[in-house]
């Protein structure tokens, strides 16, 4: 099973916390082949992550269209259905009263499933944006990270001032 680009940044994080230390300076001492293959790593899987978020605005955008076409097939179908009862009865005020009640449930329905699909969605897009965070979180560490292993150390700025 591979690894996704959250635990391959988070663990070149940890290889870069527990490298081993240069004395007298904030630096460390870590395989360079090793951590360039984990953020190489990183670096290829996060567009794909980037895709899936792509998809499920795609999905989202899809499922709201299909309720907004069912919810307008419903109203139509109950319009039907009223002009039909009115015309086919002789009380037209609880023809009337019918036809309110069916368009009010068509709409009730309507908006039900809308807020449904709504909360769906975004929740979906909320586990994504934490997976989002938290990548960015752990790349900007690790960048943090690799500036401060390419700094000089104390030792090499005293050799340079004699």
């Amino acid at each position: 099973m591979s690894m996704d680009s959250i635990e391959k940044l988070n663990t070149a994080i940890t290889l870069i916390e527990e490298a081993r230390s240069v004395p007298l300076s904030a630096s460390c001492v870590v395989h360079r082949g090793e951590i360039l293959e984990i953020l190489e790593g990183a670096r290829d899987i996060l567009p794909t992550d980037l895709h899936t978020a792509e998809d499920i605005i795609a999905e989202r955008d899809r499922i709201i269209e299909e309720g907004r076409i069912s919810a307008e097939s419903m109203i139509a179908t109950a319009r039907e259905d009223v002009a039909r009862m009115v015309e086919q009865t002789a009380i037209v005020q609880s023809a009337r009263d019918e036809a309110q009640r069916i368009l009010d449930d068509a709409r009730d329905i309507a908006a039900q499933e809308r807020e449904e699909v709504e909360a769906y969605i975004d929740g979906r897009l909320a586990t994504l944006e934490v997976i989002l965070n938290k990548t960015m979180d752990a790349v900007a560490r690790g960048r943090e990270r690799l500036e401060g292993a390419n700094d000089k150390d104390v030792l090499s700025q005293l050799s340079e001032d004699n």
